[in-house]
Order: C-alpha cells, then sequence, then structure tokens
C-alpha cells in the first residue's frame, strides 16, 4: 500500500479529481469532509426549516462528497471545525469590518482551518500527507518545500495560501495545480462523475453566498451615514462604510448626470464614504504601501527585493520593490501605480511562479500623500 494522502473532499470537482490522480499515483486515498459553519448556532438561518426538500448548501456539499467517495471506492470522514473557524477566521473576517477594512477571510481559513485544524486531525489518522483541490502546486524537497502558482492563470490560488508556513507546505499536496479547469473537468467526466460540470463554489470560505449586508447586519451594527466627494459636497447616503469597498461601482444609489460613480476613500472617524467620478478617480491609483504581518516562505537574502506582486486575486502581476522594514514590515514601491490596493487586503510577493510570501495592507500612499482608505 502507498502513502496515506487524506483529501479535503468538498463535494466539488476539483477535490474529486484530486483523488483520482492520487490513487492514479498508487497512494491510499481516503476522503474528509469539513463541517465548518452551523448556520442555526451562528443565527444565519439559511433555507426552510419547515420544507423537508429545502437542504442548506452544506448539506448539499457533503451529499455530493459522499457520493463522490462511493463513485470512488474510498471512506469519507466527516470532522468537525465550526468552533475553530468562529474562534480563528470568524472573529477576525468581524473585528477587520468593525475597523472599516475590507477582510479577505479564505486566507485564514487556509492558515487556520484547511491547514491546521484539519492537518491536524489527519495526522492524527496517520496520514503521510494531505491534499487539497487547489490551483496551486508544491516542489518537495529534502530540507526545503517550494510553493509555486497554479498553472491555470485564470484559477490559481497560490494568493490565498501565501500565511502556509514551510511546515504546513512540506506536508501538502496539490494533484490538480498543473491543470486547467477545462481539463479538471474532462477528467471528472471520464469517470462519470455526477459533479463533473457543478458550478465552482463562490462567497466567503465555509459561509458561501449571501447577500452580504443582510448578513453582516446578524453581527454588526451598521451606521448610516454621509458619501461625499473629496470636496466635501454630500452626493448620497451610505448603509454603514463597512460595506463598501474601495474601487466599488456598484450599488452605490447616485443618481444623476455625468460619469459613473465610485468608491475612492473612507473616512471612518467622521463615518463619511468618499465617493469620485470622471478623474477624481485618479484619487484610487497609489504607487507605495506598508505591508504588516508579513509571512516569508522564502526568507529574503538581503533588505531590497525586486519581485511582482498582487494586491488582489487574479490581479496581472505588478513590478514591485520590497524594502524590509523588519521582520515582519515591508515597504512595497511600485512606480506603474496600481488601483484600489485596500487596506485589510493581502499583498502576496512572487519571483516568477515561486510565492515569496505575503503579508496584509495596512497603509496606501501616493508620494508622500496617504490615501484615505
Amino acid at each position: 500500500m502507498g502513502k496515506k494522502v487524506i483529501v479535503g473532499l468538498s463535494g466539488g470537482v476539483d477535490s474529486a479529481v484530486c483523488v483520482i490522480l492520487l490513487k492514479e499515483q498508487g497512494y491510499d486515498v481516503e476522503g474528509m469532509f469539513m463541517r465548518n459553519w452551523d448556520s442555526s448556532l451562528n443565527g444565519d438561518i439559511l433555507g426552510n426549516p419547515n420544507d423537508p426538500n429545502d437542504v442548506c448548501p452544506q448539506e448539499k456539499d457533503y451529499m455530493d462528497a459522499l457520493q463522490v467517495a462511493n463513485d470512488l471506492n474510498i471512506p469519507l470522514h466527516r470532522s468537525d471545525f465550526v468552533q475553530e473557524y468562529w474562534d480563528r477566521v470568524f472573529q477576525y473576517f468581524l473585528s477587520e469590518y468593525h475597523k472599516n477594512r475590507t477582510p479577505n477571510p479564505d486566507i485564514l481559513c487556509n492558515k487556520e482551518i484547511k491547514f491546521k485544524a484539519f492537518l491536524e486531525k489527519a495526522n492524527s489518522m496517520g496520514c503521510d500527507y494531505i491534499a487539497m483541490g487547489h490551483y496551486a502546486r508544491v516542489i518537495h524537497e529534502k530540507n526545503h518545500h517550494t510553493l509555486l502558482k497554479g498553472i491555470d492563470e485564470n484559477k490559481d490560488q497560490s494568493y490565498f495560501l501565501c500565511q502556509l508556513t514551510e511546515q504546513q507546505i512540506a506536508k501538502a499536496l496539490f494533484p490538480i495545480g498543473h491543470l486547467t479547469k477545462p481539463e479538471v473537468r474532462e477528467i471528472a467526466r471520464k469517470y462519470h462523475l455526477s459533479i463533473a460540470d457543478k458550478k465552482d463554489s463562490t462567497g466567503v470560505c465555509f459561509i458561501g453566498e449571501r447577500n452580504f449586508k443582510p448578513f453582516l447586519k446578524n453581527y454588526i451594527l451598521s451606521q448610516p451615514g454621509k458619501m461625499c466627494t473629496l470636496q466635501g459636497d454630500v452626493v448620497g447616503e451610505h448603509d454603514g462604510i463597512m460595506y463598501y469597498t474601495i474601487g466599488q461601482r456598484h450599488g452605490l444609489g447616485i443618481g444623476g448626470p455625468g460619469e459613473a460613480w465610485f468608491v475612492i476613500g473612507k473616512i471612518a472617524k467622521d463615518n463619511i464614504l468618499l465617493v469620485g467620478q470622471g478623474d477624481e478617480q485618479e484619487y484610487l491609483y497609489s504607487n507605495r504601501c506598508i505591508v504588516k504581518e508579513m509571512n516569508w516562505l522564502k526568507q529574503p537574502s538581503s533588505n531590497q527585493i525586486e519581485c511582482s506582486a498582487k494586491f488582489r486575486y487574479r490581479q496581472k502581476d505588478i513590478p514591485v520593490t520590497l524594502n524590509i522594514m523588519d521582520s515582519n514590515t515591508v515597504q512595497v514601491d511600485y512606480p506603474s501605480k496600481a488601483r484600489a490596493v485596500t487596506p485589510g487586503q493581502a499583498a502576496v510577493f512572487y519571483q516568477g511562479d515561486i510565492v515569496l510570501g505575503g503579508g496584509n495592507i495596512d497603509e496606501v500612499y501616493m508620494g508622500e500623500e496617504k490615501r484615505k482608505y
């Protein structure tokens, strides 16, 4: 029997194809379904509890995962990480919104749940590796483990893995990282899996698709206020600045003639949402930012590094210079400028396909002027 791998089986096509590829490579494969959100306990009811046919999305995913496990003849375990998710991920998510930042909980979910709580459980089951359906790649060497982008540029998920440690990566396999999404679906069809054409999951990690304003109102008291231009003119009302992201265009409710309106900043102390149109969008651009809580997957060899960065998922790589201020903080210079670099989001750094590391955007500047983000 080959080495034992526990696959995070989600009920989607990506993790299902992981099982297929690992079995073809001779691994001893088992699946584990993660239950990380309890709508009834968390005051967030989905579906109609009086309708036996109205099943919540998480239970539908579990049934899909069970069908995949049966079709591919592997055991499926079900593990509950609801408390871990609430304590380690969701509380952070809420605290960042309280600070009027736009957090990325998927990154913390990978760090604390998929590659920590899940890994700890899998280790207790005697695994050699865990495997996830992320579009990323890993090179395992004797004393070093390197994380790389996935081959499919449209699906590459290395951005969301920037806070992993090398110890976590050492135990991880990414079986589909060398494939494109169409190739993954074709393998699932070849094996006649019922989920071969199931749509990709979207929304917040393990919470899923929501009408976001009502969802957040379950946990955070919103404070309506004014939408203002940079000149101080009041042009509308907002529902709470936490609900809006830098660069957002839709859902502002500002009518009238002229070009479209965008969110261009926030003045939290005055509860003001800054908006602009036309040339005022220039305020969305910056050429420097401070990134804190750095996690290095490849330790820097000097205090200045020429590399590339992504400031959001699926963004094209931007040439940057990193000036290391201390072990946790870097100044990032990008003379070509970037749009809507947003505090609370992740900045992830690359040398070619290799992930150097990443951290949280803390302050954003154009020259010496600090943006009101």
